[in-house]
């Protein structure tokens, strides 16, 4: 029942399941409430980078940990070598309810790009086909994520070139400003775009598939997250050279809109499609690393030991697949996009808070950076929307309560 999982992925592998995450959730669903938030150019600019910073001193915590713990669960696993069962599983509790929050989101932003009127049936038959796909085994998986990625980036490219090179290009643009604004719209900005940043945890949560994970893991991630974050300086400066920022905040397909206000109405079908398959990329990611979570979390008998079974010919965790593809269909069945950011966010930022809290405890070395990584998280998750905050605090209050309530009973026990 819990065997381990083949060591297959390579450092090419690890990045671009990284980046297949990052990219297709930064640029296409993020990038317009943080405009809305942030209220001028400069300052999405500034919260952009603000949330890489965050990003940066987490992939560092995780990094360390993983080359201490390679094994499938991430932070759920840091937390509880290095700061008790509870507080692992904490961190995997918000990782799991807040990723499913963004497999729902992505599945959605398939739906509303391919066939807007019928989105959440597309989305439910995406989180189908995805689940099959991981299902089969985690090469598979990395297989189709190369593909992925090298689409959307061809398709970010042409946006790039297209906004820049149109004659309604402005670099006035940069510096337009909207209503928002001011210290309270940066914090903000910065985690909602942080859900953007997020997918190097997927390199770490696929620690036990990694070859030589003491080696290749510290090198993935710091380099997943700075390709990423070229893209989306890139791509904002691009979109805000031809859209204002009051515009980009209220676009609902921001790219988009972007190459039909450079006069490239041509493009839009592609971008259209490139918006799709970034997300069906995101969706393909996200349920790779919380059918991990989840999978780790059955070992320690937080979740029902089922799910923690190893397909005998895959060697993929098919149960705790399967259940994480139903749940959120379910999910992606009755949900809502934006609805979806800050709550996942939320629950993300608790989850790397732990993970900075467990590498302070590995030594002095990169205490700072720690520092810095667990004091931006706690900033950004309470900086989110009121109903993100109230709604996540919730999720971790019943999580808790949960773990409370297993433990005096299995304190009761013979």
């Amino acid at each position: 029942m819990t065997q381990e999982l083949r060591r297959s992925l390579g450092l090419f592998d690890a990045v671009v399941i990284g980046l297949g995450s990052m990219i297709g959730a930064g640029v296409f669903v993020a990038l317009a409430p943080a405009a809305a938030a942030a209220g001028s150019g400069p300052l999405l600019l500034l919260a952009l980078g603000l949330a890489a910073v965050v990003a940066y001193c987490n992939a560092t915590a995780s990094a360390r940990l993983a080359a201490r713990y390679p094994a499938s669960g991430g932070t759920y696993v840091y937390g509880r070598e290095r700061l008790g069962p509870f507080w692992g599983y904490l961190a995997g509790w918000g990782f799991v309810v807040g990723k499913t929050a963004s497999c729902a989101a992505m599945a959605l932003t398939v739906g509303a790009y391919v066939w807007p009127s019928q989105a959440h049936a597309v989305a439910v038959a995406a989180v189908v086909a995805l689940t099959a796909v991981n299902y089969g085994g985690v090469q598979k998986t990395a297989f189709l994520t190369r593909a992925i990625v090298a689409v959307v980036a061809a398709v970010l490219a042409a946006v790039v070139a297209a906004s820049l090179a149109s004659p309604s290009a402005d670099p006035g643009g940069l510096l337009s400003s909207g209503p928002g604004g001011g210290a309270g719209g940066v914090l903000q900005a910065a985690g909602l775009l942080f859900f953007a940043f997020a997918g190097y945890a997927r390199i770490a949560t696929l620690g036990e598939e990694v070859r030589d994970p003491a080696r290749t893991i510290p090198r993935a991630i710091p380099l997943a997250l700075g390709i990423a974050l070229a893209v989306y300086l890139g791509v904002a400066c691009a979109v805000l050279s031809v859209l204002d920022v009051d515009e980009l905040g209220r676009a609902t397909a921001p790219l988009a809109d972007a190459v039909r206000a450079a006069g490239a109405d041509w493009l839009v079908p592609v971008v259209r499609a490139g918006a799709a398959v970034a997300a069906l990329g995101s969706l393909l990611a996200l349920i790779l690393g919380v059918s991990r979570t989840t999978l780790a979390m059955a070992r320690d008998g937080h979740l029902p030991r089922t799910l923690a079974a190893v397909h005998p010919r895959f060697r993929v965790p098919h149960h705790a697949e399967l259940a994480v593809g139903s749940v959120v269909a379910v999910v992606a069945a009755t949900a809502d996009v934006r609805g979806a950011i800050g709550f996942s966010s939320f629950g993300v930022l608790v989850y790397y808070a732990v993970a900075n809290a467990s590498a302070w405890t590995l030594g002095s070395r990169g205490r700072a950076l720690t520092l810095v990584g667990l004091a931006g998280c706690l900033v950004l998750a309470l900086a989110l929307p009121l109903s993100s905050v109230v709604a996540g605090a919730l999720v971790l209050a019943a999580g808790a309560a949960a773990y409370a309530v297993r433990a005096r009973v299995g304190r009761g026990r013979p």
